[in-house]
């Protein structure tokens, strides 16, 4: 499920009444994307008979295969409340989450469906439908608590669906997110009130009401469905033990969550047909149901936003499923789950597999690539359109890397690659050239053997020979970067048979055969000259090529982290606003102490505000200087081979 799926087919589910050929139309278009088995949900969360919640390996494996953001929607409620119809409504389709029509719940567990987003393209709608609250067969409430917990920890929407009104009835059924406190710590060690951080990292609130036969006025005037929400989690005046209960469901609500919509929905349809609903033709539904729904699916599909980490973190399938493995683990080992503990955790394992990922596909692109031996020239090209690749790679997975501790881990270990490619390639030249040597001086090898050159001008014949193979060798193409060492190489190995040789012709005189010797050692030393200039051609070219990469690095990095700061920036403002609005809300009412505890809350998070717009510059120097480090490292050790290769030459 990547990004191409989505490029070349773009689906969009009906915002309207769909039809029963539209819901064929739109199974085919999402079969033809074969990208994932979407014509049904899956399990991702089981319930077991014990009461134990059971990650479900096949689910995780569909969520850790989506590439693309994913927008997250779960729903909550009371069991047989029509829960399951609205998220197939969400999804296009009349089946898919199973819909019960008897006093049995359904939907066991945490049930996942996995559909491109009707209106983000390159983004994944993942639909969390949930095992109803309130079955009279659980064993227990924490079954309960902990299925409310994890909608919430998972979702970027939570829908919670009830029928009948919004009374105190109503949100005493909810008292689920009064229990919040107790199963959700956002940092390990603090022992302050925690509550008023929730909203940094909780979902948008949607609260859907089934059945809903009242005029929505109030005192004689006309109200919308959200001001009727508002009105029904008005606190209530009074500092008695009976407010102070009655209001904790609806304090809950209004601070954890930063935002908040009502949808009401009249029934459906009239008589027994509820019983099976998902096989009524939707001409038979009430035209004000299906207007509900239309206007439920288009904010759904709008206003939900991707879901993301603390820190404003897009995510993917991979770390979702990190996350839904992690709260299972804490959750089964009778732990509170710490939000602040499960990023760090996150962020060590999602970083160190963006490490493996980055160097996994530079090491599978230079294998197809490049065939040894090689010019430098074209290995560092390409080691450089890899390199940037891979970095790609790794930019795209690794989050919140704030010291670039990982992403120098990740630049040594490519450069380590890199190298190793570069000592392979020299051992592929050496290995042919003295093939190649070999072969050439076959005739030579026998002319030695045979004696030819071992009678007077015989010397003369052997430099010939010689000329003429050092001749055919350099002419030999593609034998890679070490060809002038192998051949200086072999010139040395036969400098014995050569002076032996000369010794041995009387044809020439003791002059003129020291005239021979020093030209001969004229010959290596011009050789010797010519290995040396053209390994210090090479490492400066690498030397080059090191630098302009760092550049390249630089600007990737520095974007990613201002992405992400900017992204830091939305959630602390986000909840920043939704605060205000609180508070404002409190001081119309008279709640002034309320309202000045929450001012507080709304200076601590301006501040963060203003560290995060600060920290610009900063996040672009600290770049410069992680980056910087590591290529410093591998400059300093080019630059002492470079010196090194100088003073020999």
């Amino acid at each position: 499920f990547t990004e191409k799926d989505f490029q070349w087919k773009k689906v969009i589910l009906p915002l309207v009444s769909c039809q029963s050929t539209q819901l064929t139309s739109i199974s085919s278009e999402l079969t033809i994307m074969n990208v994932i088995p979407v014509e049904a949900p899956v399990c991702l969360i089981e319930n077991t008979a014990h009461g134990k919640l059971k990650l479900n390996e096949k689910g995780l494996k569909l969520l850790s295969d989506i590439k693309v953001p994913l927008v997250v929607v779960s729903i909550v409620g009371l069991y047989r409340t029509g829960k399951s119809y609205l998220m197939n409504r969400l999804a296009g389709k009349a089946h898919g989450f199973s819909l019960g029509s008897t006093i049995q719940c359904h939907t066991k567990g945490i049930w996942m469906w996995c559909i491109p987003h009707p209106t983000k393209p390159d983004h994944c709608l993942v639909l969390l439908d949930t095992e109803g609250l309130g079955d009279v067969e659980k064993g227990g409430k924490n079954n309960d608590k902990w299925i409310f917990a994890l909608a919430i920890l998972l979702s970027s929407t939570l829908v919670y669906n009830s029928m009948g009104t919004i009374d105190q009835y109503a949100l005493e059924k909810l008292h689920f997110v009064t229990e919040l406190t107790e199963l959700i710590k956002v940092k390990s060690k603090s022992e302050d009130d925690e509550t008023l951080e929730f909203v940094q990292f909780f979902p948008g609130f949607v609260w859907t009401v089934r059945d809903f036969t009242l005029d929505l006025s109030l005192g004689g005037k006309k109200i919308t469905e959200d001001e009727y929400l508002d009105h029904a989690l008005q606190l209530k005046q009074g500092i008695g033990k009976q407010n102070s209960e009655c209001n904790l469901s609806r304090e809950c609500i209004r601070t954890f969550f930063p935002t908040r919509k009502c949808f009401t929905f009249v029934r459906p349809t009239s008589g027994n047909d509820l019983c099976n609903v998902e096989n009524i033709p939707e001409d038979k539904f009430d035209p004000k149901f299906l207007e509900s729904a239309q206007k439920f699916c288009e904010h759904i599909y709008e206003v939900s936003q991707v879901k993301t980490l603390h820190g404003g973190i897009k995510i993917r399938g991979q770390v979702l499923g990190s996350l839904v493995k992690t709260f299972l683990d804490t959750i089964n080992s009778g732990a509170v789950v710490c939000l602040e503990d499960t990023v760090t955790s996150l962020t060590n394992s999602e970083n160190m597999a963006a490490i493996a990922d980055g160097l996994a596909h530079y090491k599978e692109q230079m294998e197809t690539s490049v065939k040894f031996p090689i010019h430098l020239e074209e290995l560092s090209k390409i080691h450089s359109s890899h390199q940037q690749e891979a970095v790609l790679v790794f930019l795209k997975r690794s989050f919140k890397d704030e010291n670039y501790t990982y992403f120098q881990q990740f630049m040594t270990k490519l450069m380590k690659i890199y190298d190793e490619k570069c000592l392979i390639n020299g051992e592929t030249s050496t290995e042919i050239c003295n093939k190649l040597i070999k072969e050439l001086s076959t005739d030579m090898e026998e002319k030695i053997s045979n004696g030819v050159y071992a009678h007077p001008g015989g010397y003369n014949q052997y430099c010939k020979d010689r000329s003429e193979l050092q001749k055919r060798y350099l002419l030999a193409p593609e034998k890679g970067i070490k060809a002038e060492k192998v051949l200086l190489e072999y010139l040395r190995q036969k400098q014995a048979e050569s002076e032996y040789i000369l010794k041995m012709d009387n044809m020439l005189t003791d002059k003129e055969k020291l005239l021979e010797q020093e030209k001969e050692r004229a010959n290596q030393r011009e050789q010797e000259k010519k290995v040396n200039e053209e390994k210090i051609r090479r490492l400066q070219h690498q030397l080059e090529d090191t630098k302009i990469n760092q550049e390249k690095n630089m600007k990737e990095i520095i974007a990613k982290m201002e992405i992400e700061k900017e992204n830091h920036l939305k959630e602390l403002k986000r909840a920043t606003e939704s605060i205000k609005k609180e508070r404002v809300a409190l001081l119309k009412h008279c709640f002034t102490d309320k309202a000045a505890f929450l001012q507080n809350e709304i200076s601590r998070l301006q501040k963060q505000c203003d560290a995060a717009e600060a920290s610009s510059n900063f996040i672009g120097e600290l770049g410069k200087i992680a980056i910087t480090h590591v290529v410093n490292a591998a400059c300093t050790i080019l630059e002492k081979k470079i010196t090194a290769a100088w003073i020999k030459n």
